[in-house]
């Protein structure tokens, strides 16, 4: 069916790689997100192209392309600036696990369109004659708010239960509600997310706290659609509104979680990304005074975590931290927090008397305390003197 939507402004060099693709006698349209942003008025990314072409005749048409994803009809086309835009063959699935596809090619628009996720996600722009295909009423269902899947619901979500997270990340990031039956099919199949790979969970977890509306929507429907008990059990019912400008994933992931090192170790997060997790759940939430003094022995304590600690008071109370400008002024004036900023290194307290071993490790603990109270005392000749009597 041709709709009367208006006329998109496609990116040039999308146009001219559609336009190679007609003159060489096969089907270019364009298809994916950005043409449901494009309706939903939101800023749009990457334009997509879905063609009759397989992936050899693109990599025979293109002279610089990339096999992104050969084996399921993508290609990556390099324009002329060198940006890579996915050219992907009409397919179809013939044979599904829940987690990988066997796909067909030689199939028609219609059914490339028909073995998509939702109606929203499977509408087709034709970029040289301004023309819209909608075969299943994916435009009407951005305009009523819906998330719904093509075809049957059931179906859908066995040939890949990733879907069942990209539906609550679609409903939440616009703020639509999921249909009923596919609602109820996504609760009925959830189970099949076990079989899903941690990467491809935390990727869609991560994307959905970066680009939902509302980070309590997102986890009502992670808790609701019972994806939370598979993969996040400690996920916890929480009101929390974060402006997307400064959403972090792992740093929402220790708000919104009760053991958020399991939680990121689960989903196989970065080896720096848990460090950083930690690092967060171990330091101090907040020092146990205003003045300055406090302020110092806090961030000493904090360490790395001490601006992801004061984020998250600021997300847990909607207010920065009271501490916030003294903080800015201790840093300012390059005040010492740790032992490597003090003005005597271990070797200096060595040539001045102090036995090696534990008691070196412990003259410097204590002269980095002299000096979180006093700044002023951080000189070599100060510190000397203090190392001495404590010797």
């Amino acid at each position: 069916m041709t709709l009367a939507l208006r006329r998109l402004e496609v990116p040039p060099e999308v146009v001219e790689i559609a336009q190679k693709l007609e003159d060489a006698g096969h089907e270019a349209w364009c298809v994916g997100g950005a043409l449901r942003d494009a309706i939903l008025e939101e800023a749009q990314l990457d334009f997509d192209l879905a063609t009759s072409a397989t992936p050899e005749q693109v990599q025979q048409l293109f002279r610089r392309t990339v096999p992104i994803g050969v084996r399921f009809g993508t290609v990556g086309v390099l324009d002329r600036a060198r940006r890579m835009h996915e050219v992907t063959t009409f397919r179809r699935d013939v044979e599904t696990d829940g987690r990988h596809a066997v796909v067909q090619y030689g199939v028609s628009l219609e059914d490339d369109l028909a073995r998509r996720d939702f109606t929203i996600n499977a509408l087709a722009y034709h970029p040289l004659r301004g023309e819209w295909r909608d075969p299943f009423g994916g435009a009407a269902d951005i305009a009523l708010g819906v998330v719904r899947a093509v075809g049957e619901p059931a179906a859908r979500f066995r040939e890949d239960y990733l879907r069942i997270l990209r539906a609550l990340r679609f409903a939440a990031r616009f703020g639509f509600r999921i249909e009923e039956r596919t609602w109820a099919a996504a609760r009925e199949n959830a189970p099949g997310l076990e079989g899903l790979s941690a990467e491809r969970v935390r990727d869609e977890w991560f994307k959905g706290l970066s680009s939902a509306r509302s980070v309590s929507e997102l986890v009502r429907f992670w808790r609701a659609s019972r994806a939370a008990g598979i993969w996040l059990p400690e996920l916890r019912d929480v009101v929390l509104e974060v402006p997307r400008e400064e959403r972090d994933a792992v740093l929402l992931t220790v708000l919104l979680t009760a053991a958020p090192v399991a939680v990121l170790r689960r989903l196989k997060a970065s080896g720096a990304e848990i460090a950083r997790a930690q690092a967060a759940v171990a330091a101090p939430a907040e020092p146990v005074g205003a003045d300055e003094v406090a302020v110092r022995r806090w961030l000493s304590a904090a360490g790395g975590a001490a601006d992801d600690a004061m984020m998250l008071h600021r997300w847990r109370t909607g207010t920065p931290a009271p501490w916030a400008s003294t903080v800015a002024t201790i840093r300012a004036r390059g005040d010492a927090l740790r032992r490597e900023q003090l003005a005597v290194s271990g070797t200096d307290l060595l040539e001045a008397g102090v036995p090696a071993g534990p008691a070196l490790g412990t003259v410097l603990g204590r002269l980095l305390d002299r000096v979180l109270v006093d700044p002023s005392l951080n000189t070599r000749e100060q510190l000397l003197a203090l190392a001495r009597e404590q010797a």
